[in-house]
């Protein structure tokens, strides 16, 4: 049978719990089980569960979605290596003629998300066949963060790509493509029985790395921000402006979830820089997070995190910045655009004239601006050796996928009463010897989120969700400085990276291996 996504064994879900700190797992155990055979105790559903989770570290592994996000954004160019394939120009200027051999450039990270949407829906379909006893609520439980990691795929998969196979249930036949009021709708009811049926507990309550309630609401108020912004609808699935301001409300009011008092302790690298105390995976910032472990090798469910190496500085470790593949040069337009005062800016980028970082492996790097992003990077000790014994796949740092500072900011974006104070408290602990504002507009609100969140691949959701002539015409406008440093291609234009930009409505392209094997069912986006 022709198949769009990855073949998988019945008990894809059938992953061990191992004995790392984080909820994520490297093993499968016996693949002679069936989900006849195995659904049968509370503790096979939990590593059913685990599976799931893990799903979630491959699919970043596969496609890189973070980096890529600030790539399509205003934020920074493809970058990468000099002699490189053009992939990551060609999805910089939404052009396959950059490098037609491309075609399926996002294959790896569309089977990741139907393979975790697969190990959700086969949870699902048998939690019910599970001895529950006197463990029925973590039958609720589980269910719940199923879900979620559900509505999280879809999520990406349908800004990504917009009409995408929606599939609720284990199958491996070809599905056609749903729309996009049909894929939110089931978005925004997994999230709303998640949240319902998730504790109303703090979030120190929970184990490391476990969805939340205050999650689910987090990320209910996104997606609603986001479908009602670019599709110019008020309710979906029940949910309006007023059902998502109450939910990203109580997660105020309830989580427990807090801003940490220094920007830069948030992240490894830019603490490191500063010679300050990381604030930990763990801190009370971290609505959600995407968790890593350092497992060292390319098995399909390693567990490290193999996307950092994107947008390490291209081809030389310089205290503390490990080497790296050079992806996302920032543009100078977007490092100019923070005070000399907010702290963000020395977070969020690196600078190598500002740091006299002795970097000489410039023409190395395709569209080098002297700027790279710095949340993610790579670490290295003095001596410029990895921190990690293969940089490439060792790698531990989490995603953080919801921070508190975004829950603050999009209450005040759904017409919060606390929304200045709200405002206040994100752009003060940033810059805090700056004036406190006294009236917030939306426009306000979203420059404020694309200092806040710059290199966590919010941005360029932020522009689409402004409408597809917004966001073309503001990635055009500060997207003109590229130095392709070998001469063999030549960027676009303005005015014809906004053609591109508006030919395509700023989504993907689908795979073109995963139209072949489909046999027609799907059909390719527009302007690709």
């Amino acid at each position: 049978m022709k198949r769009y996504r990855v073949v998988i064994i019945a008990v894809v879900a059938i992953i061990t719990f191992n004995s790392c700190k984080k909820f994520v797992t490297t093993e499968l155990t016996d693949a002679k089980q069936t989900t006849v055979s195995y659904y049968k105790t509370p503790s096979q559903a939990y590593t059913a569960l685990t599976g799931c989770y893990n799903g979630l570290d491959q699919i970043y592994n596969n496609d890189a979605i973070p980096s890529l996000l600030e790539v399509f954004s205003d934020n920074s160019f493809g970058g990468t290596g000099t002699f490189d394939g053009y992939g990551w120009a060609m999805m910089d200027e939404f052009d396959k003629s950059v490098s037609p051999s491309d075609i399926s450039v996002h294959s790896g990270g569309w089977k990741a998300y139907y393979q975790t949407i697969y190990r959700c829906n086969v949870l699902l379909q048998n939690i019910d066949k599970v001895a529950w006893g006197d463990s029925t609520a973590l039958k609720t439980k589980y269910a719940a963060e199923a879900k979620f990691i559900r509505a999280y795929c879809y999520l990406d998969l349908v800004r990504l790509f917009e009409n995408v196979p929606l599939v609720i249930t284990p199958t491996l036949a070809n599905v056609p493509q749903a729309s996009p009021d049909e894929t939110f709708n089931q978005i925004m009811t997994d999230l709303r029985e998640a949240s319902d049926s998730l504790p109303s507990a703090s979030y120190k309550s929970v184990p490391s790395g476990r969805i939340t309630k205050w999650a689910a609401e987090s990320l209910l108020a996104r997606a609603y921000l986001y479908y009602a912004g670019l599709y110019g609808k008020t309710t979906i699935a029940k949910e309006t402006a007023a059902t998502a301001l109450a939910a990203v409300e109580d997660v105020i009011a309830h989580s427990g979830h807090s801003l940490v008092s220094d920007f830069n302790t948030l992240w490894p690298a830019p603490s490191t820089a500063k010679s300050v105390a990381y604030a930990g995976e763990d801190n009370p910032e971290v609505v959600f997070a995407i968790k890593y472990s350092s497992t060292d090798n390319w098995s399909a469910d390693a567990t490290g995190n193999r996307w950092m190496v994107m947008e390490g500085i291209r081809s030389q470790s310089i205290y503390p910045y490990q080497a790296g593949w050079g992806a996302c040069t920032v543009d100078p337009k977007f490092w100019n655009l923070y005070a000399s005062t907010d702290t963000r800016r020395f977070a969020t980028i690196t600078s190598i004239a500002d740091e006299n970082l002795a970097y000489t492996k410039s023409s190395d790097c395709r569209e080098y601006t002297g700027y790279f992003m710095k949340k993610y990077s790579m670490l290295c000790d003095k001596s410029g050796t990895s921190i990690v014994s293969n940089f490439q796949t060792g790698q531990y740092q989490d995603f953080f996928a919801i921070r508190y500072s975004d829950v603050l900011l999009m209450a005040a974006e759904l017409g919060s009463p606390n929304a200045v104070s709200y405002y206040n408290l994100v752009h003060h602990r940033a810059d805090p010897s700056a004036a406190p504002a006294t009236a917030v507009s939306k426009a306000d609100i979203l420059a404020e989120r694309r200092l806040e969140f710059a290199g966590e691949g919010l941005r360029y959701w932020d522009l689409l969700r402004q409408g597809i002539d917004v966001a073309a015409s503001t990635i055009a406008a500060n997207t003109t400085v590229s130095l392709f440093q070998d001469g063999t291609a030549n960027p676009p234009s303005a005015s014809k990276l906004q053609a591109n930009i508006k030919a395509t409505r700023g989504f993907q392209q689908i795979p073109n291996d995963q139209i072949t094997l489909a046999s027609g069912t799907l059909k390719q986006n527009a302007g690709w």
